[in-house]
Order: C-alpha cells, then structure tokens, then sequence
C-alpha cells in the first residue's frame, strides 16, 4: 500500500532501460513532465516489454525497483499522452504481467502440449 497522495506514473513509450537514476531522473523532468523529488513512482518498460525500473525519491535519495518477467510481456497503449497515471492496484497487475501479452514462445511450447 503506497501513503495517501503518492501518484503513479507510467512513461507510454518504451525506454533504454540501461539508464541509471540520473538517465531516469531526467527523463521523468523531460517526458513525464514530472519533479523526480516529489515522491511519486515513475514507471518505465523497454521496449520488449519485459524490464520494468520504477523510479522514486524516498527523502533520502533515489531507489530504483527493476523487475524482469519471464513469461509475459507488458503492451501499453501507444497512443495518447506521453504518461499514463495508475492506481496501486494497476501497477501491481502489471508488474505481475497480468495486463500483458504472452511471449510467443509460452503460446507455441502450450500449442504443442
């Protein structure tokens, strides 16, 4: 359970995930339109869909939280505004691949079953 107030904050388009904080940090100014500092969470997939590397401020310094699913990717939607905002709830059915596609291969070995 995120404190009350916390907002979070997905960029829709992929992002190179071998950027660091400060890579995050700048794209959280630049593409979500967002201060890093305020304590939101700012989410960014690659463009596979599998990594996820959320970015906040904790009032002590920056966290980053990487997560790699196996077998499932995440699709956002690529039209629209350049952020989407989520609910706790949201984010965790995400980050459980549970708003995702298959990877092929799962569907494939399935199909074979």
């Amino acid at each position: 359970m995120l404190p009350t107030g916390v907002k979070i904050f997905v960029a829709r388009q992929p992002v190179d995930l071998r950027k660091s904080i400060d890579g995050l940090a700048l794209l959280t100014r630049d593409v979500i339109q967002q201060d890093p500092l305020c304590g939101h969470l700012f989410v960014f997939v690659n463009k596979v869909g599998h990594r996820v590397k959320i970015l906040f401020w904790d009032r002590t310094g920056f966290v980053i939280w990487y997560k790699r699913l196996e077998s499932a990717r995440i699709r956002l939607p690529l039209e629209g505004a350049a952020t989407l905002e989520l609910t706790s709830s949201q984010l965790a059915l995400l980050l459980d691949g549970v708003c995702s596609r298959r990877r092929k291969k799962s569907s494939q070995s399935s199909a074979a079953s």
